[in-house]
């Protein structure tokens, strides 16, 4: 059986210069993310496109999105497994392309996590555990590009 879940935010757009958008280049593309008790995130459109290169993009969000989602799932799993982790960072690529018209889209993400376990651990099992979560990451099921993993590991 599946149940729904609701998920909220508010976009509020904090990139107005006193004219709105009468010029392409008279208002900012800066926005705030705001989620119900939580801090806000102040955001801004990728660099390339006029954005704040300080600030987390829409592109960022979604990579991030997708890296920490695998990453929750997989410490999951490891513990389920008997596999202990005792760090996790991963330095996720997403590969986009731009079209004619300006269009863009992601067309591969490669997650790449260094994964420190302990010292005895079943490599393979720890790596097999990769392919596991996609059955399970939100994120990962509703990406429509494809989505491949570069672990490493160090046993400590």
């Amino acid at each position: 059986m599946t149940r729904n879940h609701d998920f909220t935010a508010a976009i509020v757009w904090t990139g107005e210069r006193g004219e709105g958008t009468r010029r392409y280049r008279g208002y900012d593309r800066t926005w705030r993310i705001v989620t119900p008790g939580k801090l806000p995130i102040e955001c801004s459109n990728d660099p390339m496109l006029g954005g704040d290169p300080a600030k987390p993009n829409p592109e960022d969000l979604l990579l991030a999105s997708l890296a920490s989602c695998h990453m929750l799932w997989y410490l999951h799993l490891a513990s389920a497994a008997g596999i202990v982790v005792r760090e996790y960072e991963d330095a996720p690529l997403g590969v986009g392309e731009t079209g004619s018209r300006g269009e863009g889209r992601f067309v591969r993400a490669v997650l790449r996590p260094k994964i420190r376990v302990e010292h005895g651990t079943d490599l393979a099992k720890a790596d097999s555990l990769h392919q596991e979560v996609h059955h399970y990451c939100f994120i990962a099921r509703s990406v429509n590009f494809p989505v491949s993993y570069a672990a490493s590991y160090v046993e400590i």
